[in-house]
């Protein structure tokens, strides 16, 4: 496969303003200013092939987000080389934007006063998408998607998971050989987050289209994504695969229950069990994964009414990938 994306040495550096506290710090800096430089990326490289699906994870203020804006143009790096579909994407030409497609849990390109038919129509004069090619990817979309009860509804009106199934299809209209993805399930609850995984599984092996997601959720990572990079403070610390990266860094699981009813639960077992939370009606466990089976063999016998097991969250896992380290940094 060729690669479609390629990245060598990229970095991205900020040169933020200090300033003092209070009347006197102001004053001081109208004629001495004080800066400090921040590094958001730090010599990435990084190879993408057509029709691969990645997970890009890391914590709070690693680099994710910046890394996609230089990947899609929107900030233009410090030093290093960036080819994606044969573009230098900060040049922002017309012919590598209707290449690709961002979509932003946290950030809307939606039109709320519009029905969704008006706004696809709309997104097809954007993308100049013609008539019998719309008409086929709308079909196809809203068969995907489930939402032809929808399509003569404002936006505004619409739940937060449903406005995200019209984020993507949006997105999706003109038939991107590129998704960038940061955070799409943000916000939403299980039974939402399930589908827009289902979705995103379906284009990317139905329509080849190459997917980067970010995320912090690590359902997303494990059921989408065969080849995970981890950030960490502007370096890549990992980029493997998926499924090792879980079963050498994820240590633990957190099992939590509810109860109808004020339930004591006492427990039987010859290895660790840390109590997180317990209240009459709810508790929370965690033990390592080894023994998680065991453990929730003995909540059983107690007859919750609801009951849910978590993993470790990705920051946990970044930070003892960046303390043991690993062979996969590159």
């Amino acid at each position: 496969m060729n690669n479609i994306i390629e990245v060598k040495n990229l970095s991205k550096n900020y040169r933020r303003y200090k300033k003092k506290e209070g009347l006197k710090g102001s004053i001081e800096s109208l004629f001495k200013r004080e800066y400090e430089e921040k590094i958001a990326v730090n010599q990435m490289n990084l190879s993408v092939s057509k029709g691969e699906f990645i997970g890009l994870i890391g914590p709070n203020g690693a680099g994710k987000t910046t890394f996609i804006k230089m990947l899609t143009g929107i900030i233009a790096p410090s030093a290093g080389e960036i080819d994606v579909l044969g573009f230098y994407p900060n040049d922002m030409k017309n012919a590598f934007k209707k290449q690709y497609a961002v979509v932003m849990g946290q950030k809307s390109q939606l039109f709320f006063e519009l029905t969704l038919n008006d706004t696809l129509r709309l997104f097809k004069e954007i993308y100049e998408i013609p008539e019998e090619e719309y008409r086929e990817s709308k079909n196809y979309f809203i068969e995907l998607f489930g939402v032809k009860e929808l399509m003569d509804v404002q936006v505004r009106t619409l739940s937060l998971g449903e406005r995200m199934k019209m984020e993507l299809i949006v997105a999706l209209l003109h038939n991107p050989k590129i998704l960038f993805l940061d955070e799409p399930t943000i916000g939403l609850d299980a039974v939402a987050s399930k589908q827009i995984r289902k979705f995103l599984k379906e284009i990317n092996e139905q329509r080849g289209t190459t997917i980067l997601l970010t995320s912090h959720y690590m359902e997303d990572i494990k059921m989408l994504c065969k080849r995970t990079v981890v950030i960490n403070h502007g370096t890549k610390i990992y980029d493997g695969n998926t499924e090792e990266l879980f079963e050498r860094y994820q240590r633990n699981k957190r099992i939590q229950v509810s109860f109808s009813q004020p339930t004591e639960v006492k427990l039987r077992h010859d290895y660790e069990v840390q109590i997180i939370e317990d209240t009459p009606y709810k508790k929370t466990y965690e033990t390592d994964k080894v023994h998680a089976k065991d453990l929730l063999e003995g909540i059983m016998q107690y007859d919750p009414v609801d009951i849910s097991v978590e993993e470790e969250e990705i920051g946990i896992i970044v930070e003892r990938i960046y303390e043991e380290g690993c062979e996969h940094n590159a």
